[in-house]
C-alpha cells in the first residue's frame, strides 16, 4: 500500500514539474488587451468622423437659407432698341423697336420695400418688374445706381411688409469663414449655394480706373445671381454678389461680391443724398514687394507706399508726404491698396480715419479727414482738378478747371504749344466748365462722331482752342 501512495506522489510532483517548465520555458507571452470606453482609436472610419464634433460644433445652414431666400428677388430688365430700318420701315415712316431682356438678382433690405441689386443688371432698363419668391410680381422703380461700385436701389410697393435681411459688418468676415450665396441664377425661383470666403480686398480692375475690393468666395454663382445675397450662418448681408472669373461664362471656383459695408454706405448716401458722397485720402502709390522695396531703397516690404499726394486733399492737410508707408488703417493692417480702398470705400467724405504711419524712421498715428473727389482723368489731357480762386485770378479766368499732371502720351504736344501744369480748361464742346462735374458731363454727352473741342487758357494767360478728331 505504501509503494502505491508514494507511486501517486512522484507522479503527481513529476506532473507539476513537467507543467511548471513549460510555462516558464516554452510557452509564448500573448499580450492582454483590455478595452475601456476612455480609450481613443488611432483611426475611425469616414462615416464615423462626425462623432468627433458635438453637435454645437457642426454648421447648420438651414436657418440663413430660410432667412434669406424668401428675401431675394428675380429682377426681369426690360431694354427697348431700335432694330436695322428695312425698307418697309423706311416706306412706312415707322420706326423698328424690340425689346431686349435681362434678368438678375436683388435683396430687400427693409420692409417698405427697398431693393438693393447691380448697376449692371439695371443699367439703360425701360421697364423694371421683380418677382418675390412668391411668384408675385412688381414693378420697380429706380431709386439710384452707382456705376462704379455696381450698386443700384430699387423700390417696390406692397400692401404688405416684406421679409428682408439685415447687414453684417464686412469688415469682422473671415477668411474660411462659411457663406452662403442666394439668387435666381437661370431663370430659377431662389437658389442657395454654400462656400467659404476665399479672399478679401480683391481688385479685378487691371486697368486702373477703379478700385474695387471684393470679397472673393468658392460659392457657386451662376449668371442671374448677379445682385443677390451673399450671407453668413446667421443669414446677415455679407456682400451682393457681383462678378465671376470664368473663361467660359458659367461658374469654373470663384466669384465675387461687393462687401456689405460698402454696399450699406451707397444706398444710404443715395436715400440721404440723392447721390453718393465718396470720400478719398487723395494720395497715390502701391503695394510694397521685395522688388518694389529694393528699387525704392528701403528695407520695408509691407504697407501702401505714398508716391503722390493730390493738393488740398486730407492726406495733403493732414501732412502726408511722398514717401511715407501706410502700414495700418483704423488698427486694420494694409499690405495692398485694396485694403486701403475696400475701408475708405465704406466711409464718406467728412468722415476721419486713423492712419498708421511710418514716417521719419518712426511709426506714427495719424488721423485724416477724407474729402471729395475733386479731380478728374480727362481723355488727351490728364488730371484736372477743381481750380481754386487764387488759380483762376492767377491767369484772369472766370471759370474753368485746373490741370495739375499733363497725359505723358501727349505732354510733349501741349508743352510746345505752350500749355503745362496750371493751365485752366474754360469750356468743353461750347460747354461751359466750372468743376470736374462739368468735365464728366460735357465728354458723357458728347456724340461719338463728334470731335472734342477744348477751349483753355495757357501758361502765357491766351484763350486757345483745339480739336481732336
Amino acid at each position: 500500500m505504501k509503494k502505491v501512495l508514494t507511486l501517486v506522489l512522484v507522479s503527481a510532483l513529476g506532473g507539476i514539474f513537467t507543467l511548471s517548465a513549460y510555462k516558464l520555458f516554452l510557452e509564448k507571452d500573448d499580450a492582454v488587451v483590455v478595452s475601456t470606453t476612455d480609450s481613443t482609436p488611432s483611426f475611425l472610419p469616414t462615416t464615423n468622423l462626425n462623432a468627433l464634433y458635438s453637435a454645437e460644433d457642426k454648421v447648420d445652414f438651414t436657418v440663413a437659407a430660410e432667412n434669406t431666400v424668401n428675401a431675394v428677388v428675380h429682377v426681369k430688365n426690360i431694354t427697348i432698341s431700335t432694330g436695322q430700318m428695312s425698307f418697309q420701315d423706311l416706306f412706312l415712316g415707322r420706326s423698328p423697336q424690340r425689346a431686349q431682356e435681362g434678368t438678375g438678382s436683388g435683396v430687400i433690405i427693409n420692409a417698405d420695400g427697398y431693393i438693393i441689386t447691380n448697376n449692371h443688371v439695371i443699367n439703360n432698363s425701360d421697364k423694371l418688374t421683380v418677382t418675390l419668391n412668391n411668384n408675385k410680381t412688381y414693378e420697380a422703380e429706380i431709386v439710384g445706381t452707382d456705376p462704379k461700385t455696381d450698386i443700384a436701389l430699387l423700390k417696390i410697393e406692397s400692401d404688405e411688409d416684406l421679409p428682408y435681411v439685415t447687414f453684417a459688418d464686412s469688415d469682422t468676415a473671415k477668411i474660411g469663414e462659411w457663406v452662403l450665396a442666394v439668387g435666381n441664377p437661370f431663370n430659377l425661383t431662389s437658389t442657395v449655394t454654400a462656400g467659404i470666403i476665399s479672399a478679401k480686398a480683391r481688385n479685378l480692375d487691371q486697368t486702373g480706373t477703379f478700385l474695387q475690393s471684393f470679397i472673393q468666395t468658392d460659392a457657386a454663382v451662376n449668371p442671374g445671381n448677379s445682385g443677390g445675397a451673399l450671407v453668413n450662418t446667421n443669414g446677415e448681408l455679407v456682400g451682393i454678389n457681383t462678378a465671376i472669373s470664368s473663361q467660359t461664362g458659367s461658374y469654373v471656383g470663384y466669384s465675387f461680391a461687393v462687401p456689405s459695408n460698402i454696399a450699406r454706405r451707397v444706398i444710404e448716401d443715395i436715400m440721404e443724398y440723392g447721390n453718393v458722397q465718396n470720400g478719398i485720402l487723395g494720395i497715390s502709390g502701391g503695394a510694397l514687394n521685395s522688388k518694389f522695396s529694393e528699387e525704392l531703397g528701403i528695407n520695408d516690404t509691407e504697407g501702401i507706399y505714398i508716391a503722390n499726394v493730390i493738393e488740398d486733399s486730407g492726406a495733403d492737410k493732414a501732412g502726408l508726404k511722398e514717401g511715407d508707408i501706410i502700414k495700418e488703417i483704423d488698427n486694420i493692417k494694409v499690405s495692398k491698396f485694396a485694403d486701403l480702398t475696400g475701408h475708405i470705400g465704406a466711409k464718406r467724405a467728412g468722415d476721419v480715419v486713423n492712419l498708421t504711419v511710418y514716417k521719419n524712421g518712426s511709426l506714427k498715428t495719424i488721423p485724416v479727414t477724407l474729402t471729395r473727389n475733386e479731380t478728374f482723368t480727362m481723355p488727351l489731357v490728364g488730371m484736372v482738378k477743381n481750380a481754386k480762386k487764387e488759380d483762376l485770378k492767377r491767369l484772369n479766368a472766370k471759370n474753368g478747371v485746373k490741370i495739375t499732371d499733363l497725359d505723358g502720351q501727349y505732354e510733349t504736344y501741349w508743352k510746345k504749344n505752350g500749355v503745362k501744369e496750371g493751365c485752366i480748361i474754360t469750356a468743353i464742346n461750347d460747354i461751359e466748365i466750372n468743376n470736374i462735374d462739368d468735365v464728366k458731363n460735357a465728354l458723357k454727352n458728347k456724340s461719338q462722331y463728334e470731335p472734342l473741342r477744348i477751349e483753355l487758357i495757357n501758361s502765357s494767360g491766351e484763350k486757345e482752342r483745339y480739336n481732336f478728331r
